[in-house]
């Protein structure tokens, strides 16, 4: 399983030793500063004074990681949207959609993609806000978003028979939005939801058990 890491971690450089360690340790460092500080009060008002000054590094050294702010928020939203769809396909294997298996799997699987949504809500939504109005965001989202379909169709095409998903890619683009929609709205992107979380993920596993397996 391949992952769609678009954005590159960090600029070339000596590879190796302390100076590698530092550069790792101060990179992170970075990101993590900017993740607090984009959670607390979004891209737009937050700044690199700011931010340097909460990695505890000098200003000129932000520089040396990165170009600009938003490429920070490009690599933050990298690692955080990286986490997630490792942490929720890394269990979505054929094996695990034999007999009554398969209806855990699912309800493992939205239950891992909820809880990873929910953890972050406001770089949620200040992620969807962005991939709305600027390019390279748009594209970093786009390049998970496929990324989780093409590996769900994969998955679809190995565990059904076509005589019941004539269509594998129609079919995970449906469930994929689905989902994802779903983990969204249950974390308060659009507000609080009108129905428990457990009813609303019950329901979700439901349907995409039917969709696959009825």
């Amino acid at each position: 399983m391949s992952s769609p890491h678009k954005i590159p971690k960090e600029r070339p450089g000596p590879v190796g030793g302390k100076r590698d360690q530092n550069r790792r340790e101060r990179t992170a460092g970075l990101v993590s500063a900017g993740l607090q500080q984009f959670l607390e009060r979004g891209i737009e008002t937050v700044t690199i004074d700011e931010i340097t000054r909460e990695a505890g590094v000098a200003k000129g050294s932000f520089y040396r990681y990165f170009d600009d702010k938003k490429q920070l928020f490009l690599e933050v939203s990298r690692r955080h949207l990286a986490a997630g769809y490792e942490r929720i396909l890394e269990g979505l294997t054929p094996e695990r959609f034999v007999g009554k298996a398969r209806h855990a799997t699912i309800s493992t699987a939205i239950d891992v993609l909820c809880a990873h949504v929910a953890q972050y809500p406001a770089m949620e939504r200040v992620f969807v806000e962005m991939s709305l109005r600027d390019p390279e965001v748009a594209r970093l989202r786009r390049a998970f978003d496929d990324a989780g379909r093409t590996r769900l169709a994969a998955l679809i095409t190995a565990v059904t028979p076509r005589s019941r998903v004539p269509d594998p890619e129609a079919t995970a683009w449906v469930l994929y939005t689905a989902a994802v929609e779903c983990a969204a709205a249950l974390s308060g992107l659009h507000g609080p939801p009108p129905v428990s979380p457990a009813a609303a993920k019950a329901a979700l596993a439901a349907v995409l058990e039917r969709a696959l397996f009825a």
